[in-house]
C-alpha cells in the first residue's frame, strides 16, 4: 500500500478546450481515474439521492427481494456477484440495485424496478432525474475525450454509443463486517476488478474505501487510496475504451476495501449500446503498433462479461 492517490482534476467549467482535453488525455492516459468538478449536478440532488438509497437498503430484505434483477434491472443481494474469486470466494459482500433508462427515453420499454410509491415516494423521481442529469455529464466527457483522441467531437454518438441509452444507474451499500459472516472479515467489499463499459461515474457519500491498481501487470500490485473530494464524481475508464484506444487510454484495476463503517455509493455505468460495434481508432494504431483487439459488438462482449460476474444471463 502506497498511501493515499490525489486523483487528476478536470474542470468541466474550463473555457480553454485544449487545455481541457490534453488534460483529460493525461488523466487518462496515466491514472485511467480522475475527479470532475463543477459538472452541474446539484449538490441538494445528490444527497437525495443517497438519502433515498439508505432507505431502500434499510427495507427488509423480503421487501427488497420483491424487486430481485432481472434483464439487469433490480436489486442484487449481498454474495450474487463474483468480481474476483480470490479477494471474495464468495461472491461480493455488498448489495445494489440497477435502473436503466427512464421509460421515455428507453426503447426496451419499462425493465426498471421501482418499491411501491407508499413504500418509498418520491424515489423513482429522485433517481430518474439524477439518470438524465448524469446521462447528459457523461456524454460531455466522452464527447471530451472524442477530442482527446483526435477524433470528431461527436464521434461516439455517430458510432451509435449512445443510441439507444444502455447506461445502467447502480446505488450501493457495503455494509461494515458486523453485519457479514465472521469468516468473511477478510474479504474486500468488492474484489479487483475493471469496469466493462466505455466509463463509470461514481459518486460516494465519503466513507473511504475505493482503491486502485494503476499497473495491473506489475506484480507485486501496488494498490493506492482514492482520497475523496466532496462535491467531486469520480470517472474512471472502462475496457470498452480501452479496446478503442488499443490501451492507449487505461482501464485500471480497482476494488474496494472492507469498510470500518456503512459505505455507500452511486455508479453509473457507460455501456455502449447493444449494437454499437468498437474496434480500434484508426488515430490509435499505426504499423508498428496494430490493432490489439477484433471489433467486438457491445452486447456480445457484455453478455459474456455478465455472464462471468453472475453466473446466470
Amino acid at each position: 500500500m502506497e498511501g493515499a492517490l490525489q486523483l487528476p482534476i478536470i474542470d468541466l467549467s474550463s473555457t480553454d478546450g485544449t487545455l481541457l482535453a490534453d488534460s483529460l488525455r493525461k488523466a487518462c492516459v496515466e491514472d485511467g481515474f480522475f475527479c470532475l468538478i463543477n459538472h452541474g449536478i446539484e449538490e441538494e440532488l445528490i444527497q437525495q439521492v443517497f438519502e433515498g438509497s439508505r432507505r431502500f437498503f434499510g427495507l427488509s430484505l423480503e421487501e427488497k427481494m420483491k424487486l430481485l434483477r432481472k434483464n439487469h434491472r433490480g436489486y442484487s443481494p449481498l454474495y450474487s456477484e463474483m468480481l474476483n474469486s480470490t479477494d471474495n470466494p464468495k461472491g461480493e459482500p455488498k448489495e445494489s440495485i440497477y435502473f436503466g433508462a427512464p421509460e421515455d427515453i428507453s426503447p426496451y420499454g419499462n425493465l426498471n424496478q421501482w418499491p411501491p410509491q407508499d413504500v418509498l415516494p418520491c424515489w423513482r423521481s429522485t433517481m430518474e432525474e439524477y439518470y438524465r442529469k448524469i446521462l447528459c455529464v457523461g456524454k460531455r466527457v466522452v464527447s471530451l475525450m472524442a477530442v482527446a483522441l483526435n477524433v470528431d467531437e461527436d464521434f461516439f454518438e455517430k458510432v451509435g454509443a449512445f443510441d439507444p441509452p444502455a447506461a445502467l444507474l447502480r446505488p450501493l451499500r457495503y455494509p461494515v463486517a458486523g453485519e457479514i459472516d465472521s469468516s468473511d472479515k477478510h474479504m474486500h467489499g468488492a474484489g479487483a476488478h475493471t469496469d466493462y463499459g466505455i466509463i463509470t461515474i461514481l459518486v460516494t457519500d465519503g466513507v473511504p474505501g475505493l482503491q486502485v491498481c494503476r499497473d495491473k501487470l506489475k506484480k507485486p500490485q501496488i494498490w493506492e487510496d482514492v482520497h475523496h473530494l466532496k462535491g467531486a464524481l469520480i470517472v474512471n475508464i472502462g475496457d470498452m475504451m480501452e479496446r478503442w484506444t488499443n490501451c492507449l487510454f487505461k482501464s485500471t484495476l480497482h476494488r474496494v476495501t472492507q469498510p470500518t463503517h456503512e459505505r455507500y455509493s452511486v455508479a453509473m455505468f457507460f455501456d455502449p449500446s447493444p449494437d454499437c460495434v468498437v474496434e480500434c481508432l484508426k488515430s490509435c494504431c499505426t504499423e508498428s503498433s496494430p490493432p490489439r483487439f477484433p471489433p467486438v459488438r457491445a452486447a456480445d462482449y457484455l453478455k459474456e462479461t455478465y455472464k462471468v460476474t453472475y453466473g446466470d444471463q
